[in-house]
């Protein structure tokens, strides 16, 4: 039996809601094999971040070839990057295994509002990894933070997210989770403007959704469905997480990657 190897590319959450852990969560519910290689170790929880040890960017390149170099991954999901090395090892990296299905979500802020990316690590990370995605996933402050532009409707998300995938070459998935109305996100590829419908659930139980996301894209592209299908059904799978309605500790919580198992009466 051989099920789709992915490879997640991030930062590990100590609390497991988001970062490594959900990502490799993600992956075993829709069906995949994840794989790491990990950017940095942070101290953290629901309430924010208290540390971040970043990886060396010798290691962290140590890491992705010896996953690369016997168990290729179908698809790559890259979230935390610390800083400059690391993103040129990362780069690297997969133009050397010509690694497929690259998913970047340009994670510079924890839910928290604590900084994960250092603030001149943001050019390399635009210029180096964004070219050499199928797909990038920026929410809303991540999307004004790259085009510096204001975004408070339709059709400044469809600038924003036009001006970002012709910029960068680059499908782009802009989640609007982050405005006060609908949270309906946009998807432009190949020039196409594509809404998918969101559902907002009451909660301050979102911890990890971004990584979530992505990963979830990840691994429906590695089981080879399109990248329109595979954002819908990412999103049908984190909103079904989200409405599980997980309560785990005093800030903000995670969700359930695993509500499909879980039994019946919990739920």
């Amino acid at each position: 039996m051989t099920i789709a190897p992915i490879l997640t590319i991030a930062g590990s959450d100590s609390s497991g809601g988001a970062g490594i852990q959900a990502d490799l969560k993600t992956m075993t519910m829709l069906g995949c094999f994840g794989m790491s290689a990990i950017t940095a170790l942070t101290a953290q929880n629901t309430t924010g971040v208290r540390e971040i040890c970043p990886v060396p960017a010798a290691f962290l390149e140590q890491q992705i070839a010896a996953v690369c170099e016997d168990i290729p991954p179908l698809a790559v999901k890259i979230g935390m990057v610390y800083d400059i090395p690391q993103i040129h090892a990362i780069a690297a990296a997969v133009r050397k295994y010509e690694l497929p299905h690259v998913v970047v979500d340009p994670v510079m802020v924890a839910t928290s509002g604590d900084a994960l990316l250092r603030s001149q690590a943001q050019t390399a990370l635009t210029q180096e990894l964004f070219p050499l995605a199928e797909v990038i996933t920026p929410n809303l402050p991540e999307a004004r933070q790259l085009t510096g532009m204001e975004i408070t409707s339709p059709a400044e998300m469809e600038q924003a997210a036009g001006t970002l995938a012709e910029r960068y070459r680059t499908a782009v998935l802009l989640k609007g989770g982050h405005s006060v109305g609908s949270c309906n996100d946009l998807l432009c590829a190949d020039g196409e403007m594509i809404w998918i419908s969101g559902e907002r659930i009451v909660t301050n139980n979102t911890h990890g959704t971004g990584c979530t996301l992505s990963s979830a894209i990840a691994s429906l592209l590695a089981q080879g469905m399109p990248l329109e299908k595979s954002v819908r059904s990412a999103k049908t799978y984190i909103t079904q997480a989200i409405a599980a309605g997980l309560s785990l500790g005093h800030g903000n919580g995670p969700i359930a990657h695993n509500y499909r198992i879980l039994p019946t009466e919990r739920n």
